[in-house]
């Protein structure tokens, strides 16, 4: 009778996604992964021809997980950019080894910024599009200064030095676009 599995390619994806997630994505090895699945390494190298792999399915799962996270975020006003900028700053304040994983450090995974922010449903062609509709002349311009200011409070808040709260932080992106638009708010 030939032995039952009991560590599972599922159970081994899900471990080394928690440790992405707790300890930050430089931190997973085959060795810690196999400790915190509470088995040899063996079992990992039967379902992974490699790390490599492994690492890139984890890699995969968080783009799914910031997809998910974004789509679920709640929508408040129509200023182009400042729903997809409270989703973006929110996964940084939250997810900070899943952000700096997917929008920070380099990887040999690594899918442009512009692709998984974009995702499957458009994301960034809805908010250019939102932008064309109110009046925006360069909405693609407009997509890159609002971008650039995003990104940089997405990342301000890794190193602590960001506290607005989101009250504040929709104000300034409100203002913001104004701003970049030039709209005389």
């Amino acid at each position: 009778m030939a032995r039952k599995e009991t560590i599972t390619i599922d159970m081994i994806l899900d471990t080394a996604f928690e440790m992405t997630r707790e300890e930050g994505f430089a931190n997973v090895t085959a060795r810690k992964v196999a400790a915190k699945a509470g088995c040899s390494t063996q079992p990992i190298f039967r379902v992974y021809k490699n790390m490599d792999e492994l690492l890139k399915a984890v890699y995969d799962k968080a783009a799914a997980f910031f997809q998910d996270f974004y789509s679920l975020y709640p929508r408040m006003g129509k200023t182009p950019f400042a729903n997809m900028g409270m989703a973006y700053i929110a996964f940084a304040k939250k997810e900070r080894h899943l952000f700096e994983l997917l929008f920070v450090t380099s990887s040999p995974y690594k899918r442009s910024m512009y692709e998984l922010l974009n995702g499957k449903e458009g994301n960034v062609v809805y908010e250019i599009n939102l932008a064309r509709v109110a009046g925006c002349a360069d909405p693609g311009d407009l997509f890159m200064k609002m971008w650039i200011f995003i990104h940089g409070a997405a990342c301000m808040t890794m190193t602590g030095d960001y506290d607005l709260t989101d009250v504040q932080t929709r104000e300034l992106l409100k203002s913001s676009y104004e701003a970049f638009a030039g709209i005389n708010g």
